[in-house]
């Protein structure tokens, strides 16, 4: 099981290159990739998501990527020959007005616009393979790190459905004596109204069985323990299991409430509160599930 809340971080050196790549990923219902990069991995940006969607199923994933290049061919200084001219003729009418003083090189470097740095065309190859293996070793730390929390996350989960199977297990024992029991409430309350006038007790039965037919919940509660069983089951899957558990705690919350409206029973609605509670507990901790 893997959560889908992590952390991973690699730095790549070659040749004077360095690039730092880092994930951060939280739960997202899909797979959601925000690169920020600087422009020069515009190219391999979607090369990026894809190395990424290889490794992650779902969740959200915010992707750093910073860049140094400290080669020598890394930058270029031109000189802006034309506009330093217009600078000397502009200081050798100064010295004609009176002004005394002479230019230098470290001082006609400073004049603005003089001089320009650019940057080089950087080597795309070179980048986009130190790019993939700094996503490489980062994809594989978060995953790590997914892994860790995820199975923290399956022992808490399956100890929350172990209370619901207590639960599942506490009303099927007490849903056994329910129809007896309101079987004869009705025919003490049937007594205390008609009194004297003799009951038919053949049509009695029949009108308990259809009453009794409506407040089973044996059906239910089969269908309980099978929802409980898939989730365990699938819960030891080797692949992406979140959307999966949220549909099999659907079915699970559904066969709950019908149980909580079909009976009769103060006990049993006592137990069923305490399940929904657990089921809530489910639903939020299933949320960050891959």
């Amino acid at each position: 099981m893997q959560s889908m809340t992590g952390f991973g971080r690699s730095v790549v050196n070659s040749d004077g290159r360095e690039v730092t790549v880092e994930l951060k990923s939280v739960n997202h219902r899909f797979l959601d990739i925000s690169v920020r990069a600087p422009r020069v991995f515009s190219f391999v940006e979607e090369q990026i998501k894809q190395w990424i969607g290889d490794s992650f199923a779902r969740g959200h994933i915010d992707v750093y990527i910073n860049y140094r290049n400290t080669r020598t061919d890394a930058r270029t200084v031109q000189v802006d020959e034309g506009l330093l001219r217009q600078y000397i003729l502009a200081f050798g009418k100064l010295r004609a007005a009176g002004i005394k003083g002479r230019l230098k090189a470290e001082k006609a470097a400073a004049l603005p616009d003089v001089l320009t740095v650019t940057a080089n065309q950087d080597d795309q190859d070179a980048i986009k393979e130190l790019a993939r293996q700094a996503v490489s070793e980062a994809c594989a730390q978060m995953a790590k790190m997914r892994a860790t929390e995820g199975e923290c996350m399956k022992k808490d989960l399956l100890s929350k459905l172990d209370a619901i199977e207590q639960g599942r297990i506490g009303i099927k024992a007490l849903a056994e004596g329910v129809s007896k029991e309101l079987a004869e409430k009705l025919r003490q309350r049937l007594a205390e109204l008609l009194g004297e006038i003799p009951v038919d007790e053949q049509r009695l039965a029949q009108e308990l069985a259809i009453y009794a037919d409506r407040l089973a919940i044996d059906e239910e509660l089969v269908r309980l323990e099978a929802h409980i069983n898939n989730m365990r089951a699938y819960m030891e899957v080797n692949e992406p299991q979140g959307r999966k558990l949220e549909f099999i705690l659907q079915e699970i919350n559904r066969e709950v409430n019908t149980i909580g409206s079909k009976a009769m029973n103060t006990a049993i609605q006592t137990i069923v509160v305490d399940m929904k509670g657990e089921l809530e507990k489910l639903r939020e901790q299933v949320q960050n599930v891959e």
